[in-house]
């Protein structure tokens, strides 16, 4: 039996419970969406930011990517998912409020700190490489510092989120916002080990929720 086939029980049994526990919810949902934030979280099937944050559906509008990054706003070709996302959360919608959720034992993270993809395999597209490059003046910075095993790991997904956020006021409608009062943004790094969140400070360090 396949794990799709199991995933279709769950849809069965969210059907019969949780959907109609939430029904007006869902009808009201069916005219539209009017989230106040957005995260930008990992792809990591272990870091789902509903589930961490207890949102109910239509309350958070999410995109997840490869180590929860976003690249510097930039104009012409290619495909720009992250940037779609954000631009349509922060025009569109118009959410007050934009979250970068990091999280530990990050894949991605690992991989860019150990450089070990730079050289994509024959028959590869080298597409996560290309991605996580988005961390290599952090990584530089983090080997300096902290080396690279588990006490690098943890600063760099602690610097990947400050590049996210940066790198986010590169965006002209964010910044616009930000600087008007009508955005504010934030970053977290939620460690899966012993389930804390860590909150980034105006001073520049992650402390527990």
């Amino acid at each position: 039996m396949s794990k799709f086939h199991d995933m279709i029980d769950g849809y069965y049994r969210f059907r019969g419970n949780e959907w109609l526990e939430e029904r007006e919810r869902w009808t009201e949902l069916a005219s539209g969406q009017s989230p106040k934030v957005m995260v930008i979280a990992c792809s990591d099937s272990r870091v789902d930011p509903a589930t961490i944050f207890g949102s109910r559906p239509g309350e958070v509008f999410v995109v997840r990517n490869v180590a929860a990054l976003v690249p510097p706003f930039e104009t012409g070709g290619g495909r720009h998912g992250v940037s779609a996302a954000l631009e349509f959360a922060v025009t569109v919608l118009q959410v007050e409020e934009v979250l970068v959720l990091g999280h530990g034992a990050c894949g991605g993270v690992k991989a860019a700190l150990s450089g070990d993809l730079k050289q994509a395999e024959p028959g590869h597209g080298g597409f996560v490489a290309a991605w996580i490059d988005l961390l290599d003046d952090a990584r530089e910075k983090v080997i300096h510092e902290h080396g690279q095993g588990a006490e690098g790991q943890t600063a760099l997904e602690q610097e990947g989120v400050k590049v996210s956020l940066a790198n986010l006021m590169t965006f002209p409608f964010v910044q616009e916002r930000v600087e008007a009062g009508k955005l504010r943004l934030h970053g977290a790094v939620f460690a899966i080990a012993d389930g804390k969140l860590r909150v980034l400070q105006d001073d520049g360090h992650f402390e527990p929720a």
